[in-house]
């Protein structure tokens, strides 16, 4: 008899622009983390969809395919658990991408808030990359190639998530009967993670993330650096919990989650100084990032294990997103020269 893996499937990944930060650890890292006890996941190393805003240079996405490898293994990603995968070698995904095409227009494409956010954030105006525009049709490829029905995201891409199931049910009502399941985004319970300088993006380009693999002094700066209330000149002053990023991160990260309420009231009334907060958060995030800094700099000395481990994921991701080619092509009735 054979034995069918009856779990639920999850789709996650991560650009290959650089090495993870914590607003990746809060976003999704955390998540894979439990999912992969129970699901059958699978995670790209999404080196394709990079290069739609840095065909300029290729160098760098390459570069950071196993950079971002590293940051899984290094969190306790498990390549037995989940498999890891490089989008770039999975040709199904560039088919499907090819044939999803075919049912959506340019113009909803264009009204997909996420799309509009990111155009504008980068500046593009009409200038705007073909591949970047077919973003949410490429994910719809790798969401439906390996069928996940569940897909950890931010709340900033659940218009990406629904893109893609308008695309399914075009193919399953043209194909009329369920080839593709649809995909329900599971969200993060904590928020976008702000930088540390207030802004409502991490990034580290922007100067303002702590990378997984900080050092402790990095960790220790960062946090000196945070934004709080620049309106609380005195211990004595009341002082606001809004916007103040440190709290935002002690919420985040603080495992005494009824303690940092008290903090927040013991703040807002006065007497509580940022000092004594940043030196509790400094306390956490050298609990979190020390491990995985030091897991991350021995898997280093290890690149063959660590390429093995993503070419072993990919060889499995690649098989089951052949399956999902054929079964959708089949189901369409297209591109059937040459089958028996």
């Amino acid at each position: 008899m054979l034995n069918v893996d009856t779990r639920p499937i999850v789709l996650t990944g991560d650009r290959t622009t650089g090495a993870l930060h914590l607003g990746h650890y809060v976003g999704s890292l955390k998540s894979r983390l439990a999912l992969q006890e129970d699901h059958r996941q699978f995670i790209l190393l999404a080196d394709a969809q990079a290069m739609t805003d840095n065909a300029d240079d290729p160098g760098r996405v390459a570069r950071n395919v196993v950079e971002v490898a590293l940051d899984y293994l290094a969190v306790g990603i498990d390549p037995e658990k989940s498999v890891i995968c490089v989008q770039s070698a999975l040709p199904a995904l560039a088919e499907l991408t090819m044939l999803y095409m075919n049912y959506v227009t340019v113009s909803r494409l264009e009204r997909n808030p996420t799309v509009k956010q990111e155009i504008a954030l980068r500046g593009f105006q009409r200038d705007i990359p073909a591949g970047f525009l077919c973003y949410p049709v490429a994910q719809a490829a790798d969401i439906t190639a390996f069928k996940a029905g569940l897909v950890p995201v931010g709340e900033d891409q659940l218009p990406m998530i629904e893109q893609s199931n308008e695309i399914v049910r075009r193919i399953n009502r043209q194909a009329g009967r369920e080839v593709l399941p649809e995909a329900r985004a599971i969200l993060s319970t904590v928020g976008r993670l702000p930088g540390i300088d207030g802004r409502s993006k991490m990034s580290k380009s922007a100067g303002n993330a702590i990378p997984l693999s900080a050092k402790r002094e990095e960790i220790s700066e960062a946090v000196q650096a945070m934004f709080t209330d620049p309106d609380h000149l005195r211990v004595n002053d009341p002082g606001c919990v809004e916007g103040n990023v440190v709290f935002t991160y002690l919420d985040a990260f603080d495992e005494d989650p009824a303690e940092v309420e008290e903090l927040k009231a013991h703040y807002r009334r006065g007497g509580l100084g940022d000092m004594v907060l940043k030196r509790r958060l400094d306390e956490r995030l050298q609990a979190l990032l020390g491990p995985i800094r030091d897991r991350r700099a021995d898997l280093a000395t290890r690149p063959d294990f660590v390429i093995d481990v993503v070419r072993a994921g990919t060889e499995r991701a690649s098989k089951v997103a052949e399956e999902t080619l054929d079964t959708v092509k089949a189901a369409l009735g297209v591109f059937s020269f040459g089958r028996s």
